[in-house]
């Protein structure tokens, strides 16, 4: 009879030779599954030229705080304004020519693109963002006819201000009166959220209460986004394909994240089904009368503008304090406008007072063309094509154009092109705009951005009820901001600073 202890032996010793012939034939697996990928992507993963092996040993790090400004440095000695990075199959142009030609003359040749699909496709499905062709013209033309109604833009106004006043406002209130330092990044991320949200679907996350919480949606919303950005800068990505066959990671992470939001978001659709929307102002229920009977794509359709309408806006108003910081004489020339033209004491009544703060239009656009909220922005070729610079472009290449660069180029800008000076935005004292290929911050052509007024006017209402308000000091003095990698431009370290009362009282001035 076979003792207790031969047989455990015998058990274990079968188990772990189970064990050991499932994992090398999954390996033998992976390997010829990764072999077949790369033979059939073709991917340059490896390149001798000076540019691309700086790029993969993170050489630009000795000389640039910023993988932006390593960028612009390279389209700045570009005699076209053009180069092209073999490892990531990547041409990047900050020539306005180039610009006009993709996002215009050859729109349908330069599409999002499905390797762009495959990279938001899980966070963003197929959301308005992420699509091309039929789905992108539905959903734009849907989007084109609610966002321009007047109902809507006096909701997001009402929005707005409704989370000035009674949020952000007294959270700076109650740090003003000491030493505190607070984070002007994070509380305008809180800000844009809450606002978006409401917007959007109806939902207060609560986020820029006083004791600043943590909202789960909000956490899981930003993990998503900063994740799915980061699939986009590696050389390769069979990388994060394996990462997310096997559930491993970062994209272990990401999965469960984009799990969160998406739940809460089927939920919110759920209950307004079953309590009725024909009622409700918010962004998802107007698209739900349209008869959409697609939970996942409204899902997709709304989370989207979501991503849209936080992150860029947080990113905007965070540069725009930066630079108001830095600039105390253009701070007193907005407030002299604002006592002009709204009052003294008084706020913002309505969006034609809006329209006539030039200077502030002007300091705004100015900090966009130096920072702006998306730094660059890709396509791919769908067929071989010549850019007018005489750049051939292979099918299937990423095209990128740079708005970062392009605000640091003379031959846009002119001789003064790194200098801060909202003065070039105004012609006698009256803002006007400039060539959109020149400054496509909010993109151009086809797919210029819908939501583009609602975001200065968000922007313009939060700088006008905090400057006239606040005085904002910087706790720590940088000549360069620090970006983060995202989809947005996000200050590394956050945007740290004081903020002081002015002598005027808070609830003297009126909106």
């Amino acid at each position: 009879m076979e003792c207790p202890s031969s047989w455990l032996h015998y058990s274990f010793l079968h188990g772990f030779s189970w064990f050991y012939n499932f994992f090398f034939l999954f390996l033998i697996i992976l390997i010829f599954l990764t072999f077949f990928i790369l033979r059939l992507t073709k991917p340059r993963i490896w390149c001798n030229c000076e540019i691309c092996k700086t790029y993969i040993e993170s050489r630009w790090t000795n000389q640039f705080s910023n993988l932006c400004d390593w960028y612009t440095h390279l389209l700045k000695n570009s005699p076209t304004r053009t180069i092209h990075i073999h490892v990531l199959n990547n041409t990047i142009t900050a020539n306005p020519d180039n610009v006009e030609y993709m996002l215009k003359t050859r729109f349908d040749n330069f599409p999002k693109g499905k390797p762009f699909s495959a990279i938001l496709g899980d966070f963003l499905g197929r959301g308005i963002f992420n699509v091309d062709g039929d789905s992108w013209r539905f959903q734009r033309k849907m989007a084109s006819l609610e966002l321009g109604r007047v109902s809507i833009r006096a909701y997001s106004f009402e929005i707005v201000n409704q989370e000035i006043n009674r949020r952000l406002l007294p959270l700076l209130q109650s740090v003003s009166y000491g030493n505190d330092v607070v984070d002007f990044q994070d509380v305008f991320r809180r800000f844009s959220f809450d606002s978006i949200c409401r917007f959007s679907f109806g939902l207060d996350p609560k986020c820029l209460e006083l004791q600043l919480p943590l909202s789960k949606f909000a956490v899981s919303f930003d993990l998503a986004s900063k994740l799915s950005a980061e699939r986009a800068m590696i050389a390769s990505p069979i990388v994060w394909k394996i990462k997310r066959l096997l559930n491993i990671g970062s994209e272990k992470k990401l999965h469960q994240s984009i799990r969160i939001v998406h739940l809460l978001a089927r939920e919110l659709i759920t209950q307004r089904r079953k309590h009725g929307f024909s009622d409700q102002k918010d962004l998802l229920s107007r698209f739900m009368s349209c008869d959409i009977d697609d939970e996942t794509y409204l899902r997709d359709i709304v989370i989207s503008f979501l991503l849209a309408g936080r992150d860029t806006v947080a990113s905007a108003l965070t540069s725009f304090f930066w630079l108001v910081a830095r600039h105390p004489d253009a701070e007193a020339t907005i407030l002299r406008e604002a006592d002009k033209v709204l009052g003294t004491n008084q706020g913002i009544k309505n969006y034609e007072q809006i329209r006539e703060l030039n200077y502030l239009n002007a300091f705004v656009y100015e900090s966009m063309r130096l920072y702006p909220p998306i730094q660059f922005d890709s396509k791919f070729c769908l067929d071989d094509d010549i850019l007018p610079d005489g750049s051939f472009v292979k099918r299937g290449t990423r095209v990128t154009y740079h708005p970062y660069a392009m605000g640091r180029m003379e031959e846009i800008w002119g001789s003064d092109c790194l200098d801060f000076k909202p003065e070039r935005w105004l012609r006698e004292g009256v803002f006007f705009h400039e060539n959109p290929f020149k400054f496509p911050v909010f993109q151009a052509g086809v797919r210029v951005c819908l939501g583009k007024e609602m975001a200065l006017v968000e922007i313009k209402c939060v700088a006008i009820s905090l400057l006239r308000r606040f005085r904002v000091e910087l706790a720590h003095t940088e000549n360069t901001p620090r970006f983060s990698p995202g989809l947005t431009a996000t200050f590394r370290d956050g945007l740290r600073v004081r903020v002081r009362a002015r002598s005027v009282n808070s609830s003297e001035l009126t909106n």
